[in-house]
């Protein structure tokens, strides 16, 4: 892992994201990209250090559930 696959991968999740408007939980990220963890968390940071993510955690049962969404700015 590098800063060109972290990179390339955040893409591919803010493709995925934008695609569909709506909150998605980190495993329909990591079934729907292929990606490992480890690089689905490294882009994940990249999104977010960019201002580009909502993130919100919850806890569902007895499972924590994290859920993921582009912020959209209008101006």
């Amino acid at each position: 892992m590098n800063i060109q696959s972290i990179g390339e991968s955040a893409g591919i999740i803010w493709n995925l994201l934008q695609s569909e408007s709506r909150k998605w939980d980190y495993q329909e990220i990591k079934q729907a990209t292929g990606l490992s963890d480890r690089i689905i968390n490294a882009a994940i940071g990249w999104l977010a250090r960019e201002g580009k993510l909502s993130i919100e955690e919850t806890k569902v049962g007895r499972r924590n559930v994290l859920y993921i969404e582009l912020n959209y700015y209008i101006g």
